[in-house]
């Protein structure tokens, strides 16, 4: 389904603040080394819930992150109110989901490059987990 302008605008303000929010909550929680970006966010036709993919590096604390950021979500969501009060009328509920893909794209560059080969072990790239 094609996403209307209203979607999109919504989506990029969500993005743009909840980078900023995820990155000082990492630095008030005092998560050293721990890197994390909003890579998208997809909002539903009717604007009542937003889905969020974060990028977390290094990928092995990714799991972990993600699912603490779910249990966070009512005081992430009101910060994102605050900031956004001028904007919407109604906030969108939160879901944050791990964005894989950067190590997807890691796998296939070895695999392409010749440094570890999927036809001799085809386990070496995994089926894409559908989110």
């Amino acid at each position: 389904m094609v996403e209307s302008n209203r979607q999109k605008k919504i989506a990029g303000v969500l993005q743009n603040d909840l980078a900023n929010v995820l990155q000082n909550m990492l630095r008030e929680m005092g998560q050293q080394g721990i890197l994390i970006s909003v890579s998208k966010v997809s909002v539903t036709v009717d604007l009542s819930i937003a889905k969020i993919y974060v990028s977390v590096f290094p990928p092995d604390k990714a799991v972990k992150l993600v699912n603490e950021l779910n249990e966070l979500k009512p005081k992430i969501k009101h910060q994102i109110a605050q900031l956004t009060k001028n904007q919407f009328r109604k906030m969108p509920d939160l879901s944050f989901f791990n964005d894989d893909s950067l190590e997807y794209i890691e796998a296939i560059d070895k695999a392409v490059k010749g440094e570890e080969n999927p036809i001799n072990n085809p386990d070496l790239l995994p089926k894409r987990k559908k989110s």
